[in-house]
């Protein structure tokens, strides 16, 4: 195959490239299953342990975008797998949505789920014409919410103790 000409590309900045979710991802998917308080913050709640089958299945069910949720895989622009990012939640109606981003625990810190977001927020408004984005993060989880913060949220409210993990109710932070 050609080499690809990415100068002009949407999917990706200065530091980062989102791609569909690719068979080989699955590694990614199933590593980080294992990085259960980053987990924790992600879905509120343990998973149970991780097998290659429900990995195997995840890449399977986003590839190719055949699903509600739109799946990316981050990776850098050497092509390394960094970590995943989602648009889910649409509602074409009312014209919100909400994003979903996990970034593998050697690659955290370096700004790139935030330049994820960035992208998919350009995607969502100018592409599709939404008009919200909507998202929330558990409380002491200040890492998202201060990521999404620099992507221009403010906090619009806080649900009181409605999650119950790790033996505790926590507060929902709602961003927008």
């Amino acid at each position: 195959m050609r080499e690809i000409d990415y100068s002009h590309y949407f999917w990706q900045d200065e530091k980062i490239r989102l791609r569909s979710v690719q068979e080989e991802d699955w590694e990614g998917h199933y590593i980080n299953r294992f990085d259960t308080p980053a987990r924790r913050l992600l879905e509120c709640t343990v998973e149970l342990p991780p097998t290659i089958a429900e990995s195997r299945k995840f890449v399977d069910t986003f590839a190719e975008f055949s699903s509600q949720r739109l799946m990316f895989t981050i990776e850098n622009l050497n092509g390394e797998y960094v970590g995943g990012v989602n648009l889910n939640s649409i509602d074409e109606k009312n014209g919100t949505f909400s994003i979903g981003v996990q970034v593998d625990r050697d690659h955290r810190g370096k700004g790139y789920g935030t330049r994820a977001i960035n992208i998919l927020l350009k995607y969502a408004f100018l592409e599709l014409r939404l008009n919200k984005f909507n998202e929330c993060a558990l409380e002491g989880n200040e890492p998202s919410a201060a990521m999404l913060r620099k992507v221009g949220c403010v906090q619009e409210g806080v649900r009181r103790k409605v999650i119950y993990t790790n033996g505790q109710y926590l507060d929902l932070l709602l961003l927008d």
